[in-house]
């Protein structure tokens, strides 16, 4: 059950929850990102303190508590999914993905059950044209995590047989 590339796509989202961790307490505690509110860093990027209380691109914000468990209840299913699916899949590739997708799924529901929100940090920017809302690495791993899954489903559309044998598809 727990083969080499499954142990790899489970220390991987480990590694981007404790990353993602650590990243939002540096930006919190030392550079009191909060209290400063922006750190501009590059003409393109800056360091931009930002509560999220909703989900992707501030949908389904959280007004209540009621809604805020609800949204903690909704991520967590979907991350106990993606679990199941990394003890399933058996692609190393697809595994790799699945863990950046648990991984940055671990790292904002701690900071909903902890803060009420997610800490976002990250502004992508052209002057003030922004083409992302304000983001953290939790952010960034899933959404290369479901681009790698989306890219490899695309490539593997047929699948060679359960034999292994993929001569009848080749030569289709």
């Amino acid at each position: 059950m727990f083969t080499r590339p499954r142990i790899e796509g489970l220390g991987l989202a480990l590694l981007i929850a404790v990353v993602d961790r650590l990243v939002k307490a540096v930006m919190v505690g030392p550079l009191a990102l909060r209290e400063r509110g922006l750190i501009e860093l590059l003409p393109f990027f800056d360091l931009r303190y930002a509560e999220n209380y909703g989900v992707s691109f501030g949908m389904f914000t959280a007004t209540s508590v009621e809604m805020r468990w609800g949204l903690i209840g909704m991520t967590a299913l979907i991350a106990c999914g993606v679990l199941v699916w990394i003890l399933r899949e058996t692609q190393r590739g697809d595994i790799l993905g699945l863990g950046l997708v648990l991984g940055g799924a671990v790292g904002n529901i701690y900071d909903r059950l902890t803060f009420g929100y997610v800490i976002d940090y990250a502004d992508l920017n052209i002057g003030e044209w922004r083409p992302f809302q304000i983001f953290n690495l939790a952010d960034v791993a899933i959404t290369f995590g479901v681009l790698i899954l989306l890219a490899r489903s695309f490539k593997s559309r047929e699948k060679p047989d359960e034999t292994g044998d993929d001569t009848a598809t080749e030569n289709a």
